[in-house]
């Protein structure tokens, strides 16, 4: 068993842990959903979120439809580095959410934490 506190353990540093450098991002913001559409994005927003909290670097996920405004969803998310963000913005783009959801209105703040 390797003692820590003594220093038995070495870290190998000659090739850099790209993931360990790469902030988390974070999206806030909301959409705006034709009244067209609000039946069939209501109907797919489980399957939604429920895709995405498996993905990869998920940290924290989640969409809510407004109380006010029930086509408003206020939208929230945190992936762990702009890759697995990158790699969550092409399955949606892929995926039925991404189609019942492409006349929706995207208001997103778009930040790396740190």
């Amino acid at each position: 068993m390797t003692d820590l506190a003594r220093g038995d353990l070495q870290l190998d540093t000659s090739v850099p842990d790209r993931n360990v450098l790469m902030p988390p991002i974070t999206l806030q913001g909301y959409i705006v959903v034709p009244e067209g559409d609000l039946n069939n994005v209501l109907e797919e927003l489980p399957n939604h979120i429920t895709l995405t909290r498996q993905e990869p670097g998920c940290q924290d996920f989640m969409v809510k439809q407004d109380l006010n405004n029930p086509k408003r969803f206020q939208v929230y998310e945190i992936f762990a580095d702009r890759k697995t963000f990158q790699a969550h913005q092409q399955r949606v783009s892929r995926s039925k959410w991404g189609r019942v959801t492409a006349n929706a209105e995207r208001h997103y703040d778009i930040q790396e934490i740190g």
